[in-house]
């Protein structure tokens, strides 16, 4: 008789609880069931803040404290864990579980090389040589689609655009062929054809070698792509679980059926999205706010041209710091030109590493550019800029943990920039004016009094989208704005933005590898490849009639929940 293989993993009653300064307790995770068999692929869903992630480093261990578990059990491959210490006799983290985290820059010890911090947990855990690991470290540059792997095991973090990161984090989770991966949003940070070859990938481990995947991840596209089962968590609890199509084509709890009618379709363009209840649309006060706020008030969109960017290119390796040594030029952009209207909104899509976010840092004044031109609001902008030039210009960067000031209360960091520029008379009216953004972005008023690290990957996000709105620019540079946040959150903010590009003529350049997204709400959009503008026209021209082979197969490789949805009925 063949012995049944245990799950890989078994939650059992979970209870997170964090005992607040108050006295009061927070329940994070409220006695919740999740079981994995080996080769599945589990997917964790639900809005910022629902418990998700707190759900992942409650079973490796990281809860930071003063978390901590209060009940419950949790088995990895039949072992339980000690809810004291996080450990399991004979189940190591890094050989036996794998872990994908959301932010790769976090992941990753900036003083080490791609390289060395593929190859140690090899070393340790593998106990092979020092050839070995690097050939294998080699081996998971390729299968995770980093475009030339020899030169960038030589790298350091900083080197690697944000979507690489990410990839040399999976590539590290996978490298001791670990039982349980738990994959925490792990193709946030990925453009579309490098996101496929990735879940490819996870779905290859899983089938072919037994390993069981906890997904958190709040695409809806992922989840009808590679998941087995869902389960749907709303403020800590459980509210659905079951086999994926099934939830996806006829959930049955009223949140779940939100949630999935808030995910932005691919192939429609709405004038709003759907968001899951009144509370989380932009309130009256905050449009008034910002329409009151707002030198330019209700300013009607025109063909004036606001930012002018003509054959700019910029290079990186130029120079040496060492006397007589010769470096190599890499150009990651070359002879880019494109402008931005008046109350326009322009995209900018393109895989990783194709030169979107050098761009954006370029027009911000982040990196210096090597030729061409930069006009903003009828101003030449060379490598210096001005004060009002910096005030109406303002950046919502991917990193929002990155983008906030640890030491600083949140109302203090929203306030800053808003004192910095005389937009307040003191800091009372300054911290009102913060309350009011953060209102209007769907966190409460009082969010202010935490720190950055008390908020999750998604609220952190819409405190950094507050903090760009505080200096009332004229212009939003957005570089992946809703990559961290739930498709009920982004669409609150994705109408958000299109509210304040209506009520005071703000003109955005957006960045987004989710096409979706940048259909919705993207008037004309420009594709990107290898530090080139390879196509630019109006989106729905773009959309139903691409020209260039790059384009069409970026929308043949995005996943669209009504896609496969569509599949599965025909199918059926």
């Amino acid at each position: 008789m063949t012995k049944t293989k245990p799950p890989v993993l078994d939650i059992r009653n979970l209870r997170v609880e964090y005992p607040l300064a108050t006295g009061d307790v927070l329940v994070a995770v409220k006695d919740i069931d999740l079981v994995i068999q080996p080769g599945e692929i589990h997917a964790l869903v639900g809005e910022s803040g629902a418990g998700k992630t707190t759900v992942g480093n409650a079973l490796m261990g990281l809860l930071q404290a003063p978390g901590k578990i209060v009940s419950g059990s949790i088995d990895i491959a039949g072992k339980p864990i000690d809810l004291r210490t996080g450990r399991t006799e004979g189940i190591v983290p890094g050989r036996d579980v794998g872990a994908i985290f959301q932010d790769p820059m976090t992941s990753l010890n900036p003083l080490f090389t791609v390289q060395d911090q593929l190859c140690e947990g090899m070393l340790t855990h593998l106990k092979i040589s020092a050839r070995e690991a690097r050939a294998r470290a080699l081996d998971l540059m390729k299968a995770v689609g980093i475009p030339e792997p020899e030169r960038r095991l030589g790298s350091y973090p900083h080197q690697l655009s944000g979507g690489q990161r990410q990839r040399v984090v999976i590539a590290t989770a996978l490298a001791c062929d670990p039982q349980l991966i738990v994959a925490d949003e792990p193709t946030t940070a990925l453009d579309v054809s490098v996101q496929a070859q990735i879940l490819k990938l996870i779905r290859d481990l899983a089938d072919q070698r037994g390993v069981g995947v906890l997904l958190v991840t709040h695409n809806m596209g992922v989840v009808a792509e590679i998941a087995d089962r869902v389960t749907i968590m709303q403020n800590g609890a459980v509210v659905e679980s079951g086999p994926a199509r099934e939830v996806l084509t006829a959930p049955k709890a009223p949140y779940a059926r939100t949630l999935i009618a808030a995910v932005p379709p691919i192939d429609t363009r709405l004038e709003r999205l759907p968001v899951p209840s009144e509370e989380t649309k932009v309130t009256l006060e905050a449009r008034d706010a910002v329409r009151r706020n707002n030198k330019k008030g209700n300013a009607e969109r025109s063909d004036e041209v606001v930012l002018d960017v003509r054959n700019l290119c910029v290079e990186y390796g130029k120079g040496s710091l060492i006397p007589g040594r010769k470096t190599s030029v890499f150009k990651a952009v070359k002879s880019v030109s494109f402008n931005v209207k008046r109350g326009e909104i322009f995209g900018l899509v393109g895989e990783s590493g194709c030169g979107k976010t050098t761009v954006a840092n370029t027009i911000a004044g982040l990196v210096t550019q090597s030729s061409g031109d930069i006009d903003f609001q009828g101003n030449s902008l060379g490598g210096h800029r001005a004060r009002s030039v910096r005030q109406s210009l303002q950046m919502v960067f991917q990193d929002p943990y990155s983008a906030l000031n640890p030491r600083l209360r949140i109302n203090n960091a929203i306030a800053e920039p808003i004192l910095f520029y005389k937009l307040a008379s003191n800091g009372a009216e300054a911290r009102q004016d913060a309350k009011t953004l953060l209102e209007a972005v769907g966190l409460p008023g009082d969010a202010g009094l935490r720190f950055a690290h008390a908020f999750s990957g998604g609220q952190r996000q819409r405190i950094a989208i507050a903090r760009a709105l505080g200096p009332r620019p004229s212009m939003l540079i957005c570089d992946e704005p809703t990559s961290a946040l739930d498709v009920s959150v982004q669409a609150q903010l994705l109408n958000l933005l299109k509210d304040l590009r209506d009520l005071a003529g703000l003109s955005m350049l957006f960045i987004s590898h989710d096409l979706a997204v940048i259909r919705q709400m993207c008037d004309r959009i420009a594709v990107m490849k290898s530090g080139e503008i390879v196509e630019l026209a109006d989106t729905e021209t773009l959309f139903t009639a691409p020209k260039h082979d790059y384009t069409r197969e970026l929308l043949r490789l995005a996943p669209s929940l009504e896609r496969i949805l569509e599949r599965e009925r025909a199918s059926a």
